[in-house]
């Protein structure tokens, strides 16, 4: 797959997603927020940071760089695009996914391996995976709460638009291993028609031994590994 990751004025994970993906043998290059074409991408990628300086709301200013436009013809076509912690709040901003991303109950902003496991298994990024199995991924950021309304997140449960849920080291979904009082303990959700995903842990910080934990290369390994199927 070719992917095409989004940098945006304060991006600071397109490096990172660039390397991890190519790490994989995947083809991967950076496309310019003022940009308007995809470049035959097969993947969009919005990468963590704190575009435009997460002033106003995060991903409130971003969601209005000219290559979203075209990112949401894209999408709107049945283009994959994905969004990780900044991107998932861009995607949520243009209303690409449902929800929002609020400040953590807490108020701090927060950096740390947690745990998460697949919600289920029949999404792009979750058909590699296993249910029962936590994976440990790292998050960092102060406005991570997704919140829906109660009827949303009904649809979310009964559409399987729900990707990962926060959970302890053992696999268990509880109040404690929950980072920032999302609802559910939601992790990261995707679009109806599953081709728009958004997730606030960081899979592509945890792709390569050197970093002491590749966890994260199987959330990624899984997107190319369907998409190729």
């Amino acid at each position: 797959m070719k992917f095409g990751v989004i940098v945006f004025p304060g991006s600071n994970c397109d490096d990172d997603m660039v390397y991890a993906l190519q790490g994989l043998g995947q083809e991967a290059i950076k496309l310019w927020h003022k940009d308007t074409s995809l470049q035959n991408c097969d993947c969009v990628v919005l990468p963590g940071g704190f575009s435009y300086g997460d002033y106003l709301r995060t991903g409130a200013i971003a969601r209005f760089s000219p290559i979203m436009e075209t990112v949401s013809q894209f999408a709107a076509q049945g283009g994959y695009v994905i969004g990780v912690c900044n991107g998932f709040q861009i995607l949520a901003e243009a209303g690409l996914v449902p929800g929002v991303l609020l400040r953590n109950t807490n108020q701090k902003y927060v950096c740390k391996n947690i745990y998460l496991k697949p919600y289920q298994t029949n999404t792009l990024l979750t058909q590699g995976l296993q249910t029962d199995k936590a994976y440990k991924i790292p998050i960092a950021h102060g406005e991570g709460r997704y919140y829906a309304k109660p009827e949303v997140i009904k649809e979310l449960k009964k559409n399987g638009q729900i990707l990962f849920s926060y959970c302890n080291a053992e696999g268990q979904i509880t109040e404690e291993a929950n980072p920032n009082g999302s609802m559910e303990n939601i992790a990261g959700v995707c679009n109806a028609t599953k081709n728009v995903f958004g997730m606030m842990p960081h899979p592509e910080r945890a792709a390569n031994s050197l970093l002491g934990n590749t966890d994260g290369k199987f959330i990624l390994q899984s997107i190319f590994q369907m998409a190729n199927a």
